[in-house]
């Protein structure tokens, strides 16, 4: 896939960006199946794109070979309906293997993640990743976080080379975000594309929004697909009133309680999967699973969050992803003492 088409495939979505969590067995190698079976009900719910190998997905846990095979297994789950973005990082050599992988697995593009441990000036960085953006034919999303941070003019020079399509932001900083948006359309003709990168990146939707950032990653989509697909359609629509409901019902709870540990937005994502019906195994080192107690609240949560959607719908009924739902319990209202 060239880059114009992946581009246009994601500048709007028809669903939520899916990042799968990673599977693995009880002895802690992958279950590919598994791992298939989750990409494919994703897809089938309705994700717009899978982002394999990413943040939710370990890839920080993952050796080279269990990286493609990841790949390669979401490539066959998804058969094409929808593109396969994989991730690639650490050192500039490293990152051009992981892409090298990628893209022998099929896959449709790169999020490039942010280098190993230092922290380079902006010359440094922009060779990094138009190195990586040279090493294959796949397009490159650039993950702004930690230490990769970039400035105004730095995203404009990313803008510029061949083969980087767009900008994910896992900083949050919106002046910044707001004076690259602005730099990239002064100086860089065409579409260039951006993603609130966020960790539950629903919460600032609308902040992120009003500077014209409409792309998002969806964590909750993993484990609780209906909420996820409600809000997204609210967000897209305009339906801000559905929004704030979902936000002020579900999804700032749910970041109070993923702040109550480190790591849990990757082990608290997948402790829902489990939760939800499918057997993804635990975290790998040096991640840890959350407590027995946030579990619990977790499971609340979720209740809580399809209690919403049926008292918006009245429909009382309904599914997730493969047909696991939690909702019907009605809303925990200790729920807000309790994290």
């Amino acid at each position: 896939m060239t880059p114009a088409p992946l581009a246009a495939r994601l500048t709007v979505p028809s669903g939520p960006l899916f990042f799968p969590v990673t599977a693995y067995g009880p002895d802690g190698s992958l279950d590919l199946d598994v791992y298939r079976t989750h990409v494919r009900q994703g897809v089938e719910a309705g994700a717009a794109a899978v982002f394999a190998c990413c943040g939710t997905g370990e890839f920080h846990a993952l050796t080279p070979e269990e990286f493609q095979d990841c790949v390669r297994a979401a490539v066959e789950a998804t058969a094409g309906r929808v593109p396969v973005v994989a991730g690639a990082g650490y050192g500039t050599a490293l990152a051009v293997r992981y892409a090298r992988l990628a893209q022998d697995a099929g896959a449709d593009g790169l999020l490039a993640m942010p280098p190993y441990l230092v922290v380079a000036g902006q010359e440094g960085l922009l060779r990094h990743y138009r190195e990586l953006a040279a090493a294959t034919a796949l397009p490159v999303i650039v993950y702004q976080r930690d230490n990769a941070v970039f400035t105004p003019g730095t995203v404009v020079a990313l803008a510029r080379t061949e083969g980087i399509i767009g900008l994910k932001d896992g900083l949050g900083d919106m002046d910044l975000m707001q004076r690259i948006v602005s730099a990239v359309r002064t100086e860089v003709p065409g579409d260039f594309l951006y993603f609130n990168g966020l960790p539950t990146a629903e919460l600032t939707g609308l902040a992120y929004k009003g500077i014209g950032v409409t792309l998002y990653s969806s964590a909750v989509f993993c484990f609780a697909p209906e909420i996820a697909l409600a809000f997204h359609k609210a967000f897209t629509t305009g339906d801000d009133v559905t929004v704030n409901r979902l936000v002020d019902g579900f999804y700032r709870p749910f970041v109070e309680l993923r702040a109550q540990g480190r790591g849990y937005a990757v082990s608290l994502v997948k402790a829902g999967v489990r939760q939800a019906g499918l057997d993804v195994g635990e975290v790998r080192p040096p991640l840890h699973e959350p407590s027995e107690d946030h579990v619990k609240q977790l499971v609340r949560l979720v209740e809580r969050g399809y209690a919403l959607l049926d008292a918006e719908s009245g429909a009382g009924s309904g599914a997730g992803a493969g047909g696991v739902r939690h909702g019907g319990a009605g809303v925990d209202s200790e729920f807000e003492e309790s994290v």
